[in-house]
């Protein structure tokens, strides 16, 4: 996302230096690799993404009360076609709450012809001579307006700064993504208890991607549905895989991952090792309930499995051909 508040952002985190740290917490484990993107990134090679590790990608759908990203369509067809988990996020530029209502129809439009998995999103930045409460009025106006019109609650996207001292408590009942460049946690200081999204960095890399891109982590309560679970007993390493990316991943140490599986330097794993996990940290889910933009392909990464296995175990003539709601059994 466009950034206009990179140096307030920056100040902050000198301050931090100069203070107990406040950080927010995620709201639930594991962790999802995302990234977030827009005309800005041009054209992206999804599958190149993908093998990076890249799990969720945010789409920037558009802007203010008509503007269409340039890039919607081939960056929303190409996350389509890589598998991956898809959310579209929308740049506020309303002064007033009847201005945010007009927008958030606007921006449900737009996702009525479009297929996706994750919580559409308000990305909120341009706040500069308002005050907190018209702030937060024209933020929960948005989000009321077009929590009703698709029948799901949305997320809100604004910097650390902006969550703690400018939007009140009355937008905090929405789920919260937030920007913070340099803590290992977002410094939010009031209103919500957990985050669902954190923005760590704007000067992000990710094969696939030209130039700088954002990069967040995500929790399941971005998810429209059940979160997916990870992978049973074990995991393979892909591109960019870190022994403590994968720790953190599953909610264990490094130490019991090397000793597990008999690493002798942590910091030497390779893409396609399959790691084994300690007991519990990846429980089987035994079947998955389909979502919208799911394939069966990308249902077969995440459980370490093949789309072949998957298609014989569940009776499924053509592959391509799955539907959400349908459930399927995984391989034990």
């Amino acid at each position: 996302m466009r950034k206009f508040l990179t140096a307030l952002l920056l100040c902050a985190g000198l301050l931090a230096t100069a203070m107990p740290a406040l950080a927010l917490e995620p709201a639930s484990r594991p962790l999802y690799a995302g990234m977030d993107i827009s005309v800005y990134q041009g054209e992206v090679d999804f599958n190149a993404a993908r093998d990076d590790g890249i799990e969720v990608v945010y789409i920037r759908a558009g802007y203010g009360s008509g503007g269409v990203d340039a890039c919607l369509q081939s960056h929303y067809q190409g996350a389509r076609a890589a598998g991956l988990h898809i959310g579209f996020y929308h740049f506020l530029y309303a002064r007033t709450a009847a201005e945010a209502r007009a927008e958030a129809r606007f921006f449900a439009s737009q996702l009525s012809e479009l297929t996706y998995d994750c919580r559409p999103v308000l990305d909120i930045e341009e706040l500069s001579g308002l005050s907190s409460a018209q702030a937060s009025a024209i933020a929960s106006a948005f989000l009321e307006e077009l929590e009703s019109l698709i029948g799901q609650p949305p997320m809100v996207y604004t910097s650390a700064y902006d969550a703690s001292h400018v939007l009140d408590s009355s937008v905090a009942r929405w789920p919260l993504w937030a920007a913070d460049y340099g803590p290992s946690q977002p410094h939010v200081t009031a209103n919500w208890t957990s985050w669902a999204g954190f923005q760590y960095t704007d000067r992000g890399t990710v094969s696939g991607v030209s130039g700088y891109v954002d990069r967040d982590s995500f929790t399941a309560e971005i998810f429209l549905s059940e979160a997916p679970a990870p992978a049973a007993d074990t995991y393979t390493v892909r591109r960019g895989d870190t022994l403590w990316g994968i720790a953190r991943r599953y909610n264990t140490t490094v130490s019991a991952l090397a000793s597990l599986n008999h690493i002798a330097n942590p910091d030497l794993i390779y893409p396609g090792q399959v790691l084994n996990l300690p007991r519990g940290a990846a429980p089987s889910a035994g079947t998955y309930t389909v979502r919208q933009g799911d394939t069966l392909w990308g249902i077969a990464r995440r459980y370490n499995t093949t789309v072949s296995a998957l298609a014989s175990l569940n009776r499924i003539a053509n592959p391509d051909l799955i539907y959400p709601g349908q459930v399927l059994r995984l391989p034990a």
